[in-house]
């Protein structure tokens, strides 16, 4: 017995179906949700860069520029920064501090203590001119970053001595000194700049090198802070360290 016309056609059109239906799908779902999937890309991308898994990597990608302006610029990297902060500050009240003055505590500058938010609000969040960054960055005051100021107050309070630990070179010191004492930072023990043997180091090379120069003076690195994983790797490290966000740059 053979099928009926009727039914070779209606098996046909279901045969049709099943292979327009699926093909409708995906094309609703790329066009449609564009936005869902690079919103979920640069959620990825943000905890990439953080993990440190993101590598060297130069500028933001295109597709995240909104993305890493509505973070940089919103609630949650005031929230992110600010919950480092409190953990920090949580790790250094726990220390039994030595009456010897050796217990020290390193800072960043840029991103840590004070920071370049503002340049990228005016400039965008893509790629930094170097040379345009620079000449910004000698024009114009950096603000604080409040939770850090406040952190370094009590860090300060609790009898740690603070270096500051800067990629800057050193034709900076007056500018970065006075920069910072206007944003309401003092009282540290040194603030360390490159000098011109250092100019061609990595940060990755250059930092560690600098931690291992206190060691050798006595002190005891109990704590570090930085927006960069160069601040902090690399040997000798601190007892703790602590990364800050940061979506804008990265430094080797």
């Amino acid at each position: 017995m053979y099928p009926t016309p009727t039914l070779i056609i209606f098996k046909l059109l279901l045969f049709k179906l099943l292979l327009v239906i699926p093909m409708a799908t995906s094309q609703s779902l790329s066009n449609g949700d564009d936005h869902e999937s690079s919103s979920l890309f640069c959620e990825s991308w943000r905890f990439s860069v953080e993990a440190n898994n993101a590598g060297n990597w130069s500028a933001v990608p295109d597709r995240c520029l909104e993305f890493v302006k509505d973070y940089m610029t919103g609630d949650r990297y005031k929230s992110d920064f600010g919950l480092t902060a409190k953990n920090t500050l949580e790790f250094a009240k726990s220390v039994d501090i030595a009456e010897d003055g050796k217990d020290a505590w390193i800072f960043d500058v840029d991103e840590t203590l004070i920071s370049f938010l503002p340049y990228y609000e005016s400039h965008g969040f893509g790629k930094t001119d170097q040379k345009e960054f620079v000449k910004w960055g000698l024009r114009n005051k950096l603000p604080a970053l409040q939770a850090s100021l406040s952190l370094y107050k009590e860090i300060h309070q609790l009898g740690f001595k603070i270096f500051l630990l800067t990629g800057r070179p050193e034709w900076f010191r007056n500018f970065t000194t006075t920069n910072l004492a206007e944003a309401g930072y003092s009282d540290w023990e040194r603030l360390i700049l490159r000098q011109p043997s250092d100019e061609n180091k990595k940060a990755i090379d250059y930092k560690p090198e600098k931690r291992k120069q206190l060691l050798d003076e006595g002190y005891r690195i109990i704590g570090n802070v930085g927006d960069q994983w160069s601040d902090l790797m690399g040997y000798p490290i601190a007892q703790r360290s602590f990364k800050y966000p940061n979506l804008m740059y990265y430094v080797a």
